[in-house]
C-alpha cells in the first residue's frame, strides 16, 4: 500500500472526509486519497467546524484499512507527518497542539480528524481528513478567526505551491503510517511530545463535562493521552474527555 497512489480530486465537496468514507465502503483500496479545492461542510473534532475556501487550502482524506481497532495514534502520527511535509516544502517550522491541531506561533495552521468505521469490534476503514490554511491572507479569514487562524502565507510572507506540498506529504505520511503498522508506538508518540507547545511541566487548566480541573502536565503515554498530575495524583485524560485545555500558567 501507498498512500497516494490513487488520488480523486474535486473542485467542491461537502467534506472530503465523507467522499472518502462512500469510497471505502465501496471498496476502495487503502491510501486512497480524497481531494477537493473546496469544501462547503468542513469540519474538525467534536463537530466544529473547518472553514474551507475555494483555492486556500489544502483539504484532503485518506484511506486507510488497519488491522487493530485502536486509532488513537493515528492523528499523532499524521500531524508529525504534516509538519514534516511543512518544513520540506516551504523550510518552515511549525508545532504542534494537543491533541490534533497544527500552529505557527500558537495560531491554527491546520487540523487532523481521524474517523473510523467498525464492524463489531473490528475495524472496517478508517479515514484520516488533513486541512492546512495555504494561502489566506488575514482578511480571507472570518472576523472570529482572525486572531486564533493563520495561512503558510502568513507565516512566510509569500504564496505557497500547493503541489509541492502534496507532493512531499504524501510519501512522508506513507512512512509515518508504516511505523505505526509496524508498533513503533514510543517513536511516534516521542516525536509527537517533542513537537507540541505545551512545556514539560506546565501547569494546566482543563475544561470537561463535568467541570474545570488544574494539574501539572507530565508528558503523553504510549496512546498519546495526556498525564496529568493533580495534587500529587496522576490522571490521564483522553481527547475525547477535555473540551478545552488553557497551558499558559507557566511551569511547576
Amino acid at each position: 500500500m501507498t498512500i497516494g497512489t490513487t488520488i480523486h480530486s474535486f473542485s467542491t465537496c461537502p467534506s472530503t472526509n465523507d467522499l472518502a468514507k462512500r469510497l471505502a465502503r465501496e471498496g476502495s483500496a487503502e491510501g486512497t486519497v480524497v481531494i477537493a479545492d473546496e469544501q462547503t461542510e468542513g469540519r474538525g473534532t467534536k463537530g466544529r467546524s473547518w472553514h474551507s475556501p475555494r483555492g486556500q487550502g489544502l483539504y484532503a482524506s485518506v484511506i486507510l484499512r488497519p488491522r487493530r481497532a485502536d486509532l488513537s495514534l493515528l492523528p499523532p502520527m499524521a500531524g508529525v507527518a504534516c509538519l514534516e511535509a511543512i518544513r520540506e516544502a516551504t523550510g518552515l517550522e511549525v508545532a504542534l497542539e494537543w491533541p490534533n491541531d497544527i500552529v505557527w506561533k500558537h495560531r491554527k495552521l491546520g487540523g487532523i480528524l481521524c474517523e473510523g468505521e467498525f464492524l463489531g469490534n473490528a475495524v472496517s476503514f478508517a479515514v484520516l481528513g488533513v486541512g492546512l490554511n495555504i494561502g489566506q491572507k488575514r482578511e480571507d479569514f472570518p472576523a472570529a478567526l482572525r486572531r486564533t487562524a493563520t495561512s503558510l502565507r502568513l507565516a512566510l510572507g509569500r504564496e505557497v505551491d500547493r503541489a509541492a506540498l502534496e507532493k512531499s506529504l504524501w510519501p512522508v505520511l506513507n512512512r509515518w503510517y508504516a511505523a505505526w503498522v509496524r508498533g513503533r508506538k514510543d517513536e511516534i508518540v516521542r516525536t509527537y511530545e517533542s513537537k507540541l507547545v505545551i512545556p514539560a511541566g506546565a501547569v494546566v487548566e482543563v475544561r470537561k463535562a463535568g467541570g474545570t480541573l488544574r494539574g501539572v502536565y507530565r508528558g503523553l503515554d504510549l496512546r498519546a493521552r495526556l498525564k496529568i498530575e493533580v495534587d500529587e495524583e496522576q490522571m490521564i485524560l483522553s481527547p475525547a474527555e477535555i473540551l478545552a485545555i488553557d497551558y499558559n500558567y507557566g511551569a511547576s
